[in-house]
This record gives C-alpha cells, structure tokens and sequence, in this order.
C-alpha cells in the first residue's frame, strides 16, 4: 500500500497529464477530479481509469486539448459538445453553466455529447450543493458499442452502468457536506468488478450472471459471455432505463458520434444535468433547518445488529474526506503498479513510493 497526500498525487496526475498533452487548465481539472474522487474514497473512479485515458489519447480517441462547445442555447437549457477532451472538463463546464443559468431562471437542463470519460457523477452534485442548489446528473449511451448489463428478467446484455447522481446542499450541517446519491444502476460499478477480477476476488451473486442467466461470483464473467444485473432487481432496470432515457435519448447523442472519437465506450454517450434553486420555495435559512432536522433523525436512528450507526448519503464520502486529508489517500499496489508504468510510458519516473 502506498500513502501520498493529496497534494502530492495532485501534482503526480497533473504532471502526467500535461506530458500527454493536455494543457494547465484541462490537467489541473482532470488532477482536481481523480484526487477528489480518491479522498472520497472512491477507487474505482480515483486514478485506476487514468491508464484508459492515456491509452485513448494514443489512439487519437481522446482529444486532451480540446474544449467544450455550445452547440444550441436558451436562457435556461443548453446542448454542449465536449470536442472529444476529457469528460471531467466538458462536464464541469456543463454544471458550471447549469448552475449559471439556474441562478439567474431558478432551473436550467444542460445535455452534452461528445466527450470522454466525466468520473465520479456525484462530483457534479456536490458542485451544485456547494452553489446552493439541487443537482441532479445521468450519463448513459455506453449500451450503443458495448453492452454489459442485462435487463431485469433477461440472461442477455442490454444496457449498461448509467450512473446518477443527486446532491442537496446540507448549509446547516457543520462541514455544509452534500446530501448525496452516487452510483452505478448496476449492482456496482464495472471499476468494482475489474478490481474483483484483477485481485483474484470472488464478487456478490448479485453482482454477475453467467451466459445462461446463472448467478455467478466470478469476477471474470463478463469475459466469458455474463452479464452485470440492475441493483434492486426491476427497480434499479426501471431507472437504469430511465437514465438512458434521460441521458442518450434526450439528448440526441446518437446523432453526434464520430467513428474515430471516444472509444467503443464513450462514442454515443449522453450527460444530462438539471439544475434547480434549493431555496426555490422558501427561504434558504428554512430549507437548511429542515435538511439538518433531517439529516440529524437520520443519525439519531439506533443502529441495526452488524452496524455501527445510521449514515446519511454522503456521510461516508465527507468521513473518508476527513480521514484522509488527515492521514493520507491509500493506494493499492496494483492501482500505484498501474500508474508508475504509465508514467514510463510518457517518459516519467514517478518513484515507487
């Protein structure tokens, strides 16, 4: 294992990143993002994907000097083309808008097309809490090239992750943490299960069916014609549907595709984000009050046997923010392993610890 403080991985993923030729203000946001990601906790969307990143700038499928583009506009809605760079900053320049334009009209849509890989999809919400409003962000279209999940009742790849996220600004809670929901439609992310199999982990029976819809604990089915399930079982597929929906099918992402941009992966990808005033129908101060009430009911619940204490969503990702800005963000060997030799590869030593 090794510990580095986020000021260290900062300028090592920055650094990276400008070698492969992303320019400051694209590094700076992309290094921001992972090293968010990582204090969260979050692993599977900290720096493990970044190999993928380089691979595809290699490639030509990734444009790392690129910048987003406003494609259509009204006062309260916008369609933006990320010009194929890296996901994190067309999205952050999504939000940024949507917030923009919610401040000034109370709610604002923002859709983007053609961009790479935005990260963890609750970072978005937590832009939209810190600016006092609800945030809600879907990304889905990845079922286009590549399929991975099968819908509720079916033993055939269909769909895909589509993350969602939804952050409430929490303004009375000590450190104003966002009340947060962030995940993958599917049991888990696919990072999950690619850090399963790449350790030699068995994974939930929840998790994976074999090709005959068998449920399965190998971390490797999907390579041997499986399939990831929908959390919840019909309910997770209704919204996993509903965020493709929302993501690809309205946004019309299908219709922005190049063949030689964004990797079987992100070529028909679609984010939706909407944004709306926390304090939209009554004052902020009221709206806090409640929110905290809520928050510390929550809390106050007696614990269930096998638990410790009732969280709120995001409690775990503001607890393990305090933890390791205190203590340092841990990196598995294999995650570390992974990014020294991709800092060869750019001609960089990183050192091993």
């Amino acid at each position: 294992m090794i510990l580095k403080t986020a000021e260290e991985l900062h300028r090592i993923v920055k650094s990276m990143l400008l070698a492969a030729g992303a320019g400051e203000e694209h590094a700076e946001i992309v290094a921001e993002h992972l090293v968010a990601s990582e204090l969260a906790g979050v692993e599977t969307h900290g720096i493990r994907p970044i190999w993928l990143y380089f691979k595809n700038i290699r490639e030509g499928q990734l444009q790392p000097a690129a910048s987003p583009e406003i494609l259509e506009e009204t006062a309260t809605s916008a369609l933006i083309s990320g010009g194929w760079t890296f996901g994190h900053v067309a999205a952050k320049f999504g939000m940024e808008m949507a917030i923009e334009k919610a401040a000034k009209s109370n709610i604002a849509i923002v859709s983007l097309v053609q961009l790479h890989h935005i990260g963890r999809v609750g970072f978005y919400g937590e832009m939209a809490a810190a600016a006092g409003m609800i945030g809600i962000t879907v990304g889905a279209g990845y079922c286009m090239s590549g399929r991975r999940a099968a819908p509720y009742g079916g033993r055939e790849r269909l769909l895909d992750t589509n993350p969602i996220s939804i952050g409430f600004p929490n303004p009375s809670e000590p450190d104003q943490r966002t009340m947060l929901l962030d995940y993958a439609t599917t049991f888990r992310a696919q990072g999950a299960l690619f850090l399963a199999n790449l350790r030699g982990q068995e994974v939930s029976p929840d998790f994976v069916i074999d090709r005959d819809g068998n449920p399965s604990t190998d971390a490797d089915m999907l390579a041997q014609g499986g399939s990831m399930l929908p959390f919840g079982k019909h309910k997770g597929y209704a919204l996993m549907m509903a965020v493709e929906y929302m993501a690809r099918i309205f946004s019309g992402s299908d219709a922005h595709i190049d063949p030689n941009r964004g990797s079987d992966m992100f070529r028909h990808q679609g984010v939706t984000m909407i944004v709306f005033k926390a304090d939209l129908f009554r004052p902020m101060e009221e709206y806090a009050q409640s929110a905290y009430e809520m928050a510390q009911s929550a809390r106050a619940v007696a614990p269930a046997p096998g638990f410790d204490e009732v969280l709120m969503p995001g409690d775990p990702e503001a607890n393990a923010r305090a933890k390791r800005r205190k203590e340092g963000i841990p990196i598995a060997d294999d995650i570390w392993a992974m990014l020294t030799e991709n800092a060869e590869k750019l001609g960089m030593d990183i050192g091993g610890s």
